[in-house]
């Protein structure tokens, strides 16, 4: 079993800006549907349409395709339309994919007992 990386990152959008956001972020979820390595994307937001969250688990391998690769081409959209304002990276990622999520001040919580199904 690959080990998985998983991320949980909290945005604040502007409510007049959620229709326009919603919209990318359907590209965004049919590109990365594409992705093997991608075991979880969703994205989740409050009734009043000012605050998301994103839950994602990755193979540790795809981490940094989706990020580098399939992301990338909308990131300058995604951050003009909204701040990430928390990211908790659960996991034991390597330095390649702690370069990518260190500038969205990422907190690192390393798993010490339990179990996944």
């Amino acid at each position: 079993m690959h080990p998985t990386i998983s991320c949980l990152f909290s945005l604040a959008i502007k409510t007049e800006d959620f229709p326009t956001f919603k919209a990318l972020i359907a590209e965004v979820v049919a590109e990365t549907r594409k992705e093997p390595g991608t075991l979880v994307y969703e994205y989740s937001v409050n009734e009043e349409h000012d605050s998301a969250h994103i839950l994602e688990r990755y193979n540790a391998d795809a981490v940094v395709s989706h990020m580098d690769t399939t992301f990338a081409p909308f990131a300058e959209r995604f951050l003009a339309l909204c701040s990430i304002t928390g990211l908790t990276v659960y996991g034991t990622p390597n330095a390649e994919i702690r370069k990518r999520l260190d500038p969205f001040g990422a907190v690192y919580m390393t798993p010490f007992d339990g179990f996944s199904r």
